[in-house]
């Protein structure tokens, strides 16, 4: 196919059109620090054994297997070698989506029994065979609130909620008709549910709660549901860390209307930041309200179980206009990587997993407690994630420990809150020994 370059001419109808005047005003949005000036400093060509041998001695000035405490987010787990090798099989290759998806059996089974663990592990009704990720479809979640009740505007957002979640809530909001109201913390770490009260009047579209918060602290899924049952306000429960659902009870027990989820701590590697996976489920009653896709079981002509896209709401297979999302489905790879995961570990393997991770962050708390004058910023119960309060600047510690060959937690500052505070994650990788260590680093500084 040849292929022939606009002129001058053309771009710049196609400018005039959209209502700028040159093309970097595209641009405008990004900061003029972060663009690019000039071309790209890009070295002669080498070969490959030469390059190789470059990376290698640059990748072993950065050790990758620190004791480290991150999370916020993203979060280090034991990822059974059979995923890889089950993954990897020929009969789970697959494009990105199907597009013809009855010829597609086997991955359409694969999104049938990946919806089928998230419904029995989140108690809900219908789930979907996947979102991009949990902040993106956190967003999409308040989007379909709109179209289950289009004439309230306020949502209400919990002041636990991921912040760069609730950045992307505000983002896709900012164009149209919403007011946004963030509910802020107790003392204990636990969204103010008499103030949400307050703000459940008629005009509220839906109140957002991550049910294990920013902060690692356990909400209460009971009171809330409880209040949202008052209201015609619509109830989303987010968790970016669904591990935790081996010990607390699912959003669906006390009411969500929607769940969203995060679903790379379910086996999925840490890859530099992605690709994760969005979990999206709702109640049976706003099925055709929700993005994205569902894969169902039904019977072919001659009686067969046969597999098809029950669903499909994208507007790759419908008309745009009557698409409730064009950005709403993932790689049915990573649906398929956590779905082996969950079935290996099974329900009981879930629970053992969840107390491990429970039982370690408890220890780590109690010996920072009794060990150094640090205080945790919130007093609630918290699963595999807490907030320390320092002293001073939280970087200037984390770069000290970090030299020492500790990566010690998150600075929160980074996500525009006050300096002094660290997010230490403690999972089952982390031993006793790794914990002790942070706790007696923490106590010299």
């Amino acid at each position: 196919m040849r292929y022939f370059p606009n002129d001058s001419r053309s771009n710049q109808e196609m400018l005039d059109k959209i209502g700028v005047s040159q093309a970097s005003d595209l641009f405008s949005a990004i900061p003029e620090s972060l663009r690019l000036q000039g071309g790209l400093k890009i070295v002669e060509p080498k070969s490959e054994y030469a390059l190789l041998k470059e990376l290698k001695a640059k990748a072993a000035d950065y050790p990758a297997d620190l004791p480290s405490f991150l999370g916020a987010g993203a979060y280090r787990r034991f990822i059974p070698s059979a995923i890889s090798a089950l993954v990897s099989r020929a009969e789970f290759l697959t494009a990105y989506t199907p597009y013809q998806p009855e010829v597609s059996q086997g991955t359409l089974q694969a999104m049938f029994e990946f919806q089928s663990l998230l419904c029995e592990l989140t108690g809900m009704e219908v789930a979907n065979a996947s979102m991009y990720e949990a902040g993106s479809a956190a967003a999409e979640a308040v989007m379909m609130a709109k179209r289950v009740n289009p004439k309230p505007n306020k949502v209400l957002l919990s002041a636990g909620l991921h912040p760069e979640y609730a950045e992307t809530i505000k983002t896709y909001l900012s164009f149209g008709d919403y007011q946004i109201v963030t509910i802020p913390l107790l003392s204990s770490g636990q969204t103010d549910l008499e103030l949400l009260e307050k703000e459940l009047d008629q005009n509220a579209l839906c109140s957002v709660l991550q049910v294990v918060n920013f902060y690692g602290v356990i909400e209460d899924q009971a009171a809330h549901g409880a209040l949202l049952a008052k209201s015609k306000a619509l109830n989303i429960a987010v968790l970016p860390e669904m591990t935790s659902l081996g010990l607390i009870q699912t959003p669906g027990q006390h009411g969500a209307d929607i769940f969203v989820g995060e679903g790379q701590s379910l086996g999925l590697p840490l890859s530099y930041g992605g690709p994760y996976l969005g979990v999206f489920g709702c109640k049976k009653e706003y099925m055709r309200k929700m993005p994205g896709r569902l894969s169902g079981l039904s019977e072919d002509s001659r009686g067969n179980r046969a597999f098809c896209l029950t669903l499909s709401t994208r507007e790759q297979h419908i008309r745009r206009e009557k698409a409730t999302s064009n950005i709403c489905s993932n790689q049915a790879l990573c649906a398929l990587w956590v779905t082996i995961y969950l079935s290996l570990l099974g329900k009981e393997g879930l629970k053992d997993l969840a107390r491990i991770n429970m039982s370690k962050t408890r220890y780590a708390l109690e010996q920072i407690r009794s060990q150094t004058k640090l205080k945790p910023r919130y007093t609630g119960r918290v699963y595999n994630e807490f907030c320390l309060e320092l002293p001073c600047n939280a970087t200037l510690w984390i770069d000290k420990l970090l030299h020492e060959g500790l990566m010690a937690g998150v600075d929160l500052a980074r996500f525009g809150q006050t300096e002094g505070g660290i997010l230490i994650s403690v999972t089952e990788l982390n031993s006793k020994a790794e914990i002790d260590l942070l706790v007696s680093k923490l106590g010299e500084l």
